[in-house]
């Protein structure tokens, strides 16, 4: 039981900390399968490995609870309402999935679940977020020229600019110009829905549900911080009713009955899920404030080519 407790341990670090970073907690976990092989029943680990993120989730409702819970009483009447406004695009951000994401997971998972597509996804979406960032620091230059504002470098090739303070500048313009949502209190219908169709491409195993949700934040307009923040409460009702649907799958399959290395085993994951992914949600919003997603995106690409590697020397071996 130890051994499987520890198997578990490695697996909801693994988990939380892939499941927030944008680089696919598919794409890692089907390496530590190779490596890392709990001794469950298939159908329990097929439960393991989704419920596992409920652990997850809890992380983000501890870290926001006070901006997720509309009823606190340290809220003005006005902050309670942008709190409902909020969960209203979070639950217009979910109709793509719900509509469309829950009814392929079964026909994606049988056809697209493998290293070929996992390594592809994490390849391509690497690039994407490389390609992405670019982008935004030519339109930063084009800003700082037109407004002469100069930037003095910093530590680390992928951090963003310091900007030095020009005439009438805050220093902060050029961020703020650069993108049209600052916070998700600023998120519309219109775009949280856009986000909500990005969001789904997380059906292909590798994309990584928060990469593909703050790749079409970003491309709709969203602050790293705003599309970053919205991935994260997206998240809660996706995860949690998949979570519920697997295990209703689960006991349906073969009841409530578990083994006492299962119980353990889950609870084990569970909590290391939640400890690993607060530490991971702080990373990344911290990590953001000075840095792009640049690095990230090389990240997906060596994961990506070394999942093509391993694989295909399997192949041949």
């Amino acid at each position: 039981m130890l051994i499987e407790a520890l198997k578990a341990f490695f697996i909801g670090v693994v988990e939380g900390i892939t499941e927030w970073l944008p680089i696919s907690s598919t794409g890692h976990m089907i390496l530590v399968d190779e490596f890392v092989k709990l001794n469950v029943s298939a159908e329990f680990l097929e439960l393991f490995l989704v419920v596992i993120q409920l652990g997850a989730i809890m992380a983000v409702l501890i870290l926001y609870f006070h901006k997720l819970n509309p009823f606190s009483p340290r809220k003005t009447r006005v902050q309670k309402h942008a709190t409902w406004r909020l969960w209203g695009m979070v639950a217009i951000g979910c109709i793509p999935a719900a509509a469309i994401g829950l009814t392929l997971d079964d026909f994606f998972n049988e056809y697209f679940y493998n290293a070929w597509t996992v390594a592809i996804a994490l390849i391509v979406y690497g690039v994407v977020f490389i390609v992405l960032e670019q982008r935004n620091r030519r339109r930063e230059a084009v800003y700082l020229e037109s407004h002469r504002v100069g930037a003095r470098s910093v530590r680390g090739r992928h951090a963003r600019p310091v900007y030095e303070v020009g005439p009438g500048d805050d220093g902060d313009n050029a961020e703020q110009a650069l993108f049209r949502v600052h916070t998700v209190d600023e998120i519309d219908w219109k775009t949280a829905l856009k986000i909500g169709c990005f969001q789904m491409l997380a059906i292909i195993p590798g994309t990584s549900r928060s990469g593909s949700t703050i790749i079409g934040g970003m491309l709709c307009g969203c602050s790293r911080t705003a599309a970053a923040e919205f991935t994260f409460f997206l998240a809660i009702p996706v995860m949690f009713g998949w979570g519920v649907l697997k295990l209703i799958k689960y006991v349906l399959a073969v009841g409530m009955a578990m083994t006492a290395t299962e119980i353990v085993v889950l609870a084990v994951g569970i909590v290391t899920a939640f400890v690993v992914s607060v530490i991971a949600i702080k990373f990344l919003m911290g990590y953001i404030k000075k840095n792009d997603f640049t690095a990230f995106g090389v990240y997906r690409i060596i994961v990506g080519l070394v999942v093509l590697a391993y694989f295909g020397a399997k192949l041949f071996l």
